[in-house]
């Protein structure tokens, strides 16, 4: 049996971890360099559409705000009636108006799923049987109500932005349908793209 001393010992097991500290450093910068570079590309999440479209919308909401809040009183202290509004911007404001109004009434049944925001940007019944008899004709005149407003700001958009048309009317409903899933809360129903209706 051979004998070895201390220092023999010693030396070798440092020999082989230096070995292995080479050979692992080796590992690491072939590791390192030997891949092909990769390239990192942030995309935008929005298409330029969605932006011109959630910009316009978002225009359109400061409007109505600037427009309510305007008054002039006289001299006298009475009420001066303030310069008249073209049509077009009537209809938005008082679309804007009503929706805030009904928005409540809208949350309320969202929350028990009987409401749902569907795929076109509107809203949808879902379940028509738990409702009681007298909600009915409220709750079919609230959704006409919403869905018409909707309606006029999804006109309004096109009409006040120079790259859109009529013709563009299916992807501006889509991309509010977008819209109003993102901002759903947890909980309530939504309709994806494919008809599927979903809980959030």
């Amino acid at each position: 049996m051979e004998r070895f001393s201390f220092g023999d010992v010693l030396n070798r097991t440092v020999n082989q971890m230096q070995r292995g500290c080479v050979v692992l450093a080796g590992v690491i910068l072939l590791a390192g360099c030997g891949g092909p570079l990769v390239e990192v590309s942030v995309v935008d999440e929005r298409t330029a559409i969605e932006n011109q479209i959630l910009g316009t919308y978002a225009e359109l909401n400061q409007e109505m705000l600037l427009v309510a809040s305007v008054r002039s009183i006289d001299s006298s202290g009475k009420l001066v009636e303030g310069q008249a509004l073209p049509d077009g911007k009537l209809k938005v404001v008082r679309a804007l108006q009503r929706s805030s109004f009904n928005r409540d009434d809208i949350v309320g049944f969202k929350k028990q799923a009987i409401l749902g925001e569907n795929n076109q940007g509107g809203l949808s019944i879902l379940k028509p049987e738990a409702l009681e008899d007298d909600q009915r004709p409220f709750l079919t005149a609230l959704i006409e109500q919403e869905n018409a407003d909707r309606l006029v700001l999804m006109h309004r958009v096109i009409a006040t932005d120079e790259k859109l048309t009529e013709a563009d009317l299916d992807k501006v409903q889509k991309i509010f349908a977008a819209m109003n899933r993102d901002k759903a809360l947890p909980g309530q129903m939504v309709q994806d793209e494919n008809g599927r209706w979903i809980s959030k």
